[in-house]
């Protein structure tokens, strides 16, 4: 990715430690021109409940996708949530987003069946009712760097969304984004140590801060106890069947516009036939190296961020994510944090592809059966 305009984003270090995810020196504010953009699925436990979270995941990761590729891949800081997406761009990259997640609304509209708010808020408004919009790098490996966010604004942001407040309106019929890389491939990654724990965590309300940090800079050390003993796609479960479990979406995505959809479905059936024989035989096609692609993989596999509220999926074992609950629960009861979990069988993935070839790629993880937004139910439970 090229930086943007401005530089900020890019010109920021990079860190490797997430037991670090809160330091504050770590975060540089944001530009007060900058503009935060929010999006989420309507009723997202509802479509859980039809069985249709993975669409649900691909109208979180679209909005991520669109952006990127309406910013011809400049960097910009984002985070996925499961059933939506936050991100911030620069002043002079705002229309750009703006168009990228109305035509994405529309798309979700149209193509999935499903209603997704959209938003956007210059930081400086969100500064005017004072809180504040930090960004940090946090890189899980060579290849990639993910955002996290902190000072209380992209929470803001997303609250003032579902009020209407900050809403764009989505793009009329037929109004398509840019999804080029988007796909859903892989089926669901079962759990090898027992079960894939989704959590939410964010402070209480007033909260004491530097015991919010603690109470996650806690967690962040449990899991990591043991190396790669949570990450949720081993390279041993990752299983490619034909079709490919999301072909129907990738169909829906990858469509130009004007396109039958009957005919981008035999050319998706077709190109993942071959791309699913290169994985299996590991065939080396040009530049793509299938074995260095899967390797990859793993290691940009985005399934730990901070964004406002601690967010992760992990493969635990029964000990350990009863650890990391009862830890939970310890700190609720005392006022530092409120939290929802879910436990799952299985993680499932998307991913974002800009070039095979290219070590950039980045892989969104989430609980097969609501992980983040069921979490997130639940955390919003505990406040009534």
């Amino acid at each position: 990715m090229t930086p943007a305009p401005d530089g900020f984003y890019a010109s920021l270090p990079v860190f490797r430690d997430f037991t670090k995810v809160m330091a504050p020196a770590l975060f540089r504010p944001l530009p007060d021109d900058w503009v935060v953009g929010t999006a989420d699925v309507v009723q997202s436990t509802k479509a859980i409940a039809e069985n249709r979270y993975k669409a649900v995941n691909m109208a979180g990761a679209a909005v991520i996708v669109a952006v990127t590729n309406a910013l011809g891949d400049r960097e910009f800081p984002f985070v996925f949530g499961g059933d939506g997406a936050s991100f911030a761009v620069s002043a002079a990259d705002a229309d750009q987003a703006r168009a990228a997640l109305t035509a994405t609304a529309a798309w979700v509209r149209d193509d999935l069946d499903l209603s997704l708010r959209v938003g956007m808020v210059s930081v400086g408004e969100i500064r005017a009712q004072g809180l504040d919009v930090r960004v940090a790098r946090y890189a899980p490996s060579q290849n990639i760097a993910i955002a996290m966010f902190a000072g209380g604004g992209i929470a803001f942001a997303d609250a003032a969304m579902k009020r209407g407040d900050i809403a764009l309106r989505a793009g009329p019929p037929g109004a398509r984004p840019d999804l080029s890389g988007l796909s859903c491939r892989y089926e669901e990654i079962p759990s090898s140590r027992g079960v894939v724990l989704s959590l939410v965590v964010a402070p209480a309300p007033g909260a004491d801060m530097d015991a919010f940090r603690t109470a996650v800079e806690d967690i962040a050390r449990i899991v990591e106890k043991t190396p790669d003993a949570s990450r949720p796609v081993p390279g041993q479960k990752l299983r490619l069947s034909w079709p490919p479990q999301g072909f129907e979406l990738e169909a829906r995505a990858s469509r130009k516009p004007g396109e039958a959809l009957w005919v981008r479905r035999i050319k998706v059936l077709a190109w993942t036939f071959f791309a699913v024989a290169v994985m299996r035989l590991g065939i080396k096609v040009g530049g793509f190296i299938p074995a260095k692609y899967t390797r990859e993989l793993i290691d940009n596999s985005d399934f730990r961020k901070f964004d406002d509220s601690l967010r992760m999926v992990l493969d635990c074992t029964l000990s350990l994510a009863e650890e990391i609950e009862e830890h939970l629960k310890d700190r609720a009861a005392k006022g530092i944090l409120r939290y929802g979990t879910h436990r799952q069988h299985a993680a499932m993935m998307t991913c974002f592809t800009p070039s095979p070839t290219q070590s950039n790629h980045v892989h969104f993880i989430d609980g097969a059966l609501g992980g983040y937004a069921i979490a997130a139910s639940a955390l919003k439970s505990s406040l009534s």
